[in-house]
Parts: structure tokens; C-alpha cells; sequence
């Protein structure tokens, strides 16, 4: 008789289990999770008047006596359904900016808003898709030999389109110090915004928050050729935030100006290098502001929210441009499934962190991201809600907030995570299902009362 996948033995082990139902409970509440965290422990609340016990629970009971809960990786490549759920919430949180809601007034809705787009500076000539990838007018060949241009019409799925004309050429070095320093571009450009506003209308730099209030929301993208480029939702308010209306002088016209002026002018220079400088850094040449108006003559709030809630599920491995998980050796580098491109930039990020004078940027630490660091999501505080309000909302909707009046005494302890072959044939079936609910809810928006809570 022909024996059975491991998987589908292991998956029958654990539906004969005495404790399978619960077991299947515990996977549902995750939503499916493909690397749930396993935690062992108990908690107690009491009466905080009296000290009477009021619920007790100890995982003791449980199967395998652990507590499974979410892993809450918001990459789709490591985990579908986290990452549909960090999805939702930065949908949620991004729209709220636009358009009010979540404890945001929606009279945000008629302020200057503005989708900006900032992106790298040209490190080298790439192979571009569609007919810009076309040969100089002189023709010729660089220091190196190769072709200066390219005769090929590429199609943009073809996967030569973002790799260098010349390898050696490229400034690979430049490449991967402009994403150790894109965060502080991009903080240098905020604070350039509000100078250039207030220098429009006749204020000093510092009295600048008397007036006005600029708000936003960026999520970090990789382009083909493997370099960050930043989409942001930026929005002006008074004084207060979003609560607070803005000055007259505060138009979308006046935004868009200082948007452009300062990603000219904004400038971060390296630490010096004998090895290789010291490099000026800037934004990219192409720089767009749209304003985002509510007579839908601009981009719409909702697809504007849906396109920055998609992108923060890609993985690295999904866009080409580095791995989902970090490297520890030099042999980890050269073993990644990556472009050739991608692995010489990941290897600069080794060379590079070995110096002393870059010690502080943690070259090796972000090579599987090319050495881009900080989360791929970032907002000013005042744009609108966290991720943690928007967490606590979802508690509360299933009962799972704090009972006013009582104290929680909680003892938890890390005893492992992820699935066995079997467990995970299972989880990903009750994902597959939720997945399919949704899909069906949103047809029959009935069918929401029955949907089982994430």
C-alpha cells in the first residue's frame, strides 16, 4: 500500500486528537496564521474593590498546554493572513487621514492634501522598459566596453528591465548609502516643507506650529532597479492638528510649491570614507505632487489608501530587491535567490559595514534590504490613528478588553512557534476558507453577521 506525505499522516495525528476541536478554535482565531507564536502561562482577573476572583484561565488545559496567537508579519510571503489583516488596518489608518473617521474629524477631507512621490537619484544608466530603453545618439561604448545604450524594447515584466547597462559602472556604493540615509532625507525634507511654507508667508521658521500643522503618511517602495523611492500623503492643518482648520494663506497650490522647492534643496552628506568619500546626497529629479481634491478631479482617497495598504504586505522577494529575512555570513549573501544586481548590493552593504567610519548606519544588519532600515510605514503623529488603537478597536469588537473596575494578573512565557507539516496543511485550509468568506461577504454584505472575527 502506498504510504502517505508526512504532511497528511501528521495532519491525521492531530485530527484524531482528543483535543482537536479546541485545537481548530485556536487556529481560527488566529485567521489561518502560517507562523503562529506558542505561548504557555495563565491569567486572573479580579474584582479590583474586592479581590474575588472573577475569571481564570491557564493554558494547562489547552492542546500541547500552549496558547497559539498571531504572528502578525505583515509580509504576504511569510504570512498571508497576517498580512491581509495589517492590510485592513493600514487602509483603515491611511483613510482616516483623507477622509476622517477613527476619532479623526472628517472636515480633514477639504484641507490641502497632496500624494507625493520622491525617489532616488540616477546611480548608473539601467535597461528601462518600454521605449526609453533606447541607445544615445552617439552610440559607443563606456570605459569598460560595454554598450552605452540599449537597442532592446523590453517589456516591463522582462527581467533585464532595472538592471545596469554596465555593472561596473553603476555606483553601487552611492546606491546603497542613499538607503542608509533615506530616512534622514526624508526628515530633512519635512522639516524643508514647513521652512519654505513659512518663508512664503512671512514667518520666522519657529513660529511656523503658531499657524500650521503638517501631517503625513510615507510608505517606502522598491523600484525595478532596486532603489527606494517614497509615496506620502501629506496634509496641512492648524496649529492643533487635525482638529484645527488651517490658516487662509495655507493653500494646496502653496503646499505643492514648497514640496517641490524642498526636495531640490535638500542635502545629507556621508561620513568621510578613504574608500569612498564623501558622497551629497539628494532626492531623484522626478519628483510629483498631486493634489487630492474632493471634487474627484485629483487621485481617489480610497485607491490612494488601497495602493499604500497593498504595498506594505510585499515581501522584499516580491519586488526583487533584497530577501524577507536578514544575513548573518557573507555565505547567507551568496546563496539568496537574487539578481545579480541585488547580491552586488547586498554584498556592498557587507564591504561597507565593515568599515569603521559607517559602523552607525548597520550596513550588515540591513543588507536584505539593501540597506534601507526603519519600517516600510511611517506616519507623523497627528496624521490620524496607530496600529495599536486600531488593535485595541478590534479586542474591543470580539469582548476582549478590559472590564472596567477589575485587574488582570498575566504570567506568559515564549515556548516556541510555527506549525508541524500537518498543523500547516490545516491552518492554511481555514485561511483559504476565511479568505473565501471575505470575498463572499463582500458580495452579500449580510453575511458579515456570521463571518467568524479576526
Amino acid at each position: 500500500m502506498r504510504q502517505l506525505p508526512e504532511a497528511d499522516r501528521d495532519a491525521l495525528r492531530i485530527a484524531q486528537d482528543p483535543k482537536f476541536p479546541r485545537w481548530l478554535e485556536q487556529i481560527t482565531a488566529t485567521g489561518g496564521c502560517s507562523h503562529p507564536v506558542h505561548l504557555c502561562g495563565a491569567t486572573t482577573t479580579l474584582d479590583a474593590a474586592t479581590g474575588e476572583i472573577l475569571h481564570h484561565y491557564d493554558t494547562r488545559t489547552e492542546p500541547g498546554e500552549r496558547l497559539s496567537v498571531r504572528c502578525r508579519n505583515r509580509r504576504a510571503t511569510v504570512c498571508a493572513p497576517c498580512s491581509r489583516l495589517h492590510a485592513g488596518d493600514t487602509f483603515h489608518l491611511v483613510r482616516a487621514g483623507l477622509i476622517g473617521g477613527k476619532n479623526v474629524p472628517a472636515t480633514v477631507r477639504n484641507r490641502p492634501r497632496l500624494f507625493v512621490t520622491l525617489t532616488a537619484p540616477s546611480f548608473g544608466p539601467v535597461h528601462r522598459a518600454g521605449e526609453l530603453c533606447r541607445p544615445r545618439r552617439d552610440g559607443g561604448t563606456c570605459e569598460h566596453g560595454r554598450p552605452v545604450g540599449c537597442n532592446a524594447v523590453h517589456d516591463p515584466a522582462e527581467p533585464d528591465v532595472g538592471q545596469p547597462l554596465c555593472p561596473d559602472c553603476y555606483d553601487y556604493a552611492a546606491h546603497v548609502l542613499w538607503h542608509a540615509h533615506a530616512g534622514k532625507l526624508w526628515d530633512r525634507f519635512v522639516i524643508g516643507v514647513r521652512r519654505q511654507l513659512a518663508t512664503a508667508v512671512g514667518l520666522t521658521q519657529s513660529r511656523f506650529r503658531d499657524h500650521a500643522r503638517l501631517s503625513f503618511a510615507r510608505v517606502a517602495e522598491y523600484q525595478r532597479r532596486a532603489a527606494v523611492h517614497v509615496h506620502a500623503v501629506v496634509r496641512l492643518d492648524g496649529p492643533a492638528g487635525p482638529d484645527d482648520e488651517p490658516p487662509a494663506w495655507g493653500t494646496a497650490d502653496r503646499l505643492i510649491d514648497a514640496v517641490r522647492a524642498s526636495a531640490r534643496r535638500v542635502l545629507v552628506r556621508t561620513p568621510y570614507s578613504r574608500a569612498v568619500g564623501e558622497l551629497a546626497l539628494r532626492w531623484g529629479v522626478q519628483v510629483d505632487a498631486r493634489p487630492l481634491r474632493v471634487d474627484g478631479t485629483g487621485p481617489d482617497d480610497d485607491a490612494v489608501a488601497a495602493y499604500v495598504a497593498k504595498y506594505v504586505t510585499k515581501g522584499a522577494s516580491e519586488t526583487g530587491a533584497g530577501i524577507d529575512h536578514k544575513v548573518t555570513t557573507w555565505d547567507d549573501i551568496e546563496a539568496a535567490a537574487v539578481s545579480d544586481h541585488v547580491r552586488t548590493l547586498m554584498r556592498t552593504c557587507w564591504r561597507l559595514g565593515g568599515l569603521p567610519e559607517y559602523a552607525p548606519l548597520h550596513l550588515r544588519t540591513w543588507a536584505h534590504t539593501l540597506g534601507y532600515r526603519g519600517h516600510i510605514l511611517t506616519k507623523s503623529r497627528a496624521y490620524s490613528t496607530t496600529y495599536a488603537a486600531l488593535r485595541a478597536d478590534r479586542a474591543e469588537h470580539v469582548g476582549l478588553d478590559t472590564v472596567p473596575g477589575t485587574v488582570t494578573d498575566a504570567h506568559w512565557r515564549y515556548v516556541g512557534s510555527g506549525h508541524t507539516p500537518g498543523a500547516a496543511l490545516i491552518a492554511a485550509g481555514i485561511a483559504d476558507d476565511l479568505a473565501r468568506g471575505r470575498e463572499l461577504a463582500r458580495e452579500d454584505p449580510g453575511l458579515w453577521a456570521v463571518m467568524p472575527s479576526e
